[in-house]
């Protein structure tokens, strides 16, 4: 008889904050897929353009865990004028042993969007310089929230300014932010005054093309760029990009999907281009900032290694708490 273990988003936000322990579940995902044999296949993706929809399919096998999780991540756009929400999913959690299903995590994409501002913390603690009070955000959505929240855990943040596409939505994010984290946050005019005096900047747009451009940076500054997961998507210019020392979670997604192949494609890099993954410099492997005054990008795609380690946190929790409704699978009628 195989117990699987039905855990709902209310659940999930209980078990699985955004906290230092999220933070630090994340970064041992990275630093597993330098130092580990990972087992990651390549991001599945189905889009239905008649629907405005896409649903991408993400998974990784690591070692350290005894777990594995499918993701299934749709994003249908049209939902809202439906009074639906655009993104939902849930996560498919699988012994690494037996193959046997252990859970399922019905998180509406909650999971996703803690391990992926998780993954901005890990970005900022390696690559940022130790003293960043000034912040730039990029996007006044769910995912910018959580990256300023993110970042607030590793680095001491004092002002942030904020720039969206839609000024209401920024004017909101400012009062929000400034209430919850209890930080200076101002909207900025547009992208280059945003970035003027930042330290750490974040985009979080879906933006189709580049939001920074060479001329918005700066000496000591660090991007993380965590917007671009898919090929149509670019926030960061070419020569931009080039002009940093680039970092990226995984080379073979982002010469495909990430800021790096709209750089290749434009030839401002060579194809054979050596590059550094966020867990080679975690395990020290790879130099991330050399100096204080060294610019610094972080390309963050989303891996399917994030995904297996937010779910065996998740699914850890829930066995401590005796948490979820439990399933008994045993084939009768």
């Amino acid at each position: 008889m195989t117990s699987i273990t039905l855990l709902g988003e209310t659940e999930l936000r209980e078990l699985v904050p955004l906290d230092l322990a999220a933070i630090d579940q994340v970064e041992a995902a990275f630093l597993a897929l330098a130092t580990e044999a990972v087992a990651m296949p390549p991001i599945l993706r189905l889009d239905l353009p008649d629907h405005n929809g896409e649903i991408d399919v993400k998974t990784a096998w690591l070692p350290r865990f005894d777990s594995l999780a499918i993701k299934v991540s749709p994003g249908f756009f049209d939902n809202p004028s439906l009074g639906l929400p655009s993104l939902n999913g849930l996560m498919l959690v699988l012994s690494a042993k037996t193959g046997l299903t252990e859970a399922v995590l019905l998180d509406n994409g909650y999971l996703t969007a803690v391990r992926t501002a998780a993954a901005g913390a890990v970005a900022a603690r390696w690559l940022a310089n130790p003293h960043t009070p000034q912040v730039a955000v990029l996007g006044a959505g769910e995912q910018a929230r959580l990256q300023l929240q993110a970042l607030t855990l590793v680095r001491r943040v004092e002002q942030v300014r904020v720039w969206a596409r839609n000024a209401a939505s920024a004017h909101v994010f400012a009062e929000e932010m400034s209430a919850s984290l209890g930080v200076r946050c101002d909207v900025a005019r547009d992208v280059r005054h945003a970035l003027a005096e930042a330290d750490v900047a974040i985009t979080t747009t879906p933006s189709r093309s580049p939001l920074i451009e060479a001329a918005d940076l700066h000496p000591g500054l660090h991007i993380t760029a965590m917007g671009s997961d898919a090929e149509h998507k670019n926030e960061i210019a070419p020569a931009a990009l080039a002009a940093a020392r680039y970092v990226c979670d995984r080379a073979q997604q982002t010469r495909v999907l990430g800021e790096l192949h709209h750089a290749l494609d434009a030839g401002v890099l060579p194809a054979d281009t050596a590059i550094t993954e966020l867990g080679q410099v975690i395990a020290q492997q790879a130099i991330g900032r050399a100096s204080e005054a060294e610019i610094t990008l972080c390309d963050l795609t989303g891996t399917g290694a994030q995904d297996t380690a937010i779910a065996a946190l998740a699914l850890k929790r829930a066995r401590a708490a005796d948490a979820g409704a439990t399933f008994r699978n045993d084939g009768k009628r």
